[in-house]
């Protein structure tokens, strides 16, 4: 099993590789074109900001590799956020792997805070990334920007409002929580992940 991880300019790929590492399993740092198309799977990981973010992904070309990708791929937080059409954040076109449009949480509620941070529960589970997981789970979350619902969406959080925590379409995968911080759910999803 040959697991990549997308070496970037917006990576958490510390955490992720130890998250890995606990159930067993070693991955592979690279931006290598080559090296990400021959992956049996590649996560695509990212904390930080939407606009910088792709420009980066486009100097390197990086863009056109992951839209092309054939095999299981899995974005995180910011990740997902980039696989989407558009961010509001800094106004970004970004892959257009899935049309919901990620935005920025608004309120006027009183002491509700942006980001969001911390523990918060999945629900409407689809898909066999979340096998095993019981719905109303809890994962570990934070973001300021969230995706819509739509027809991709496999796991949704309330924040203000419903939004997709999780995103499906062929063989893109897309969580806005961080499996590799959600403990015993995060590691069965890494699993699931990897099974796929």
């Amino acid at each position: 099993m040959k697991l990549v991880i997308i070496k970037y300019n917006a990576g958490n790929i510390q955490s992720v590789l130890y998250a890995l590492e606990r159930i067993g399993m070693e991955a592979i740092v690279t931006d290598d074109h080559a090296a990400i198309k021959s992956a049996d799977k590649v996560i695509f990981p990212g904390v930080g900001e939407a606009s910088t973010a792709m420009s980066y992904l486009k100097e390197r070309g990086l863009d056109t590799v992951i839209k092309n990708l054939q095999q299981p791929v899995l974005g995180i937080c910011l990740g997902m956020q980039l696989m989407c059409a558009y961010s509001e954040e800094n106004d970004t076109q970004c892959l257009g792997i899935f049309e919901e449009p990620v935005k920025w949480f608004k309120t006027n509620q009183p002491g509700i805070k942006i980001p969001q941070m911390g523990w918060n529960t999945i629900y409407d589970l689809k898909t066999g990334l979340f096998k095993g997981i019981k719905e109303n789970s809890y994962a570990y979350f934070v973001h300021g920007y969230y995706a819509a619902l739509g027809e991709h969406t496999i796991a949704t959080t309330d924040y203000i409002q419903p939004y997709s925590s999780a995103l499906h379409k062929n063989n893109f995968y897309g969580t806005q929580f961080h499996p590799e911080k959600s403990a015993g759910v995060g590691e069965q999803i890494l699993r699931n992940f990897i099974d796929l």
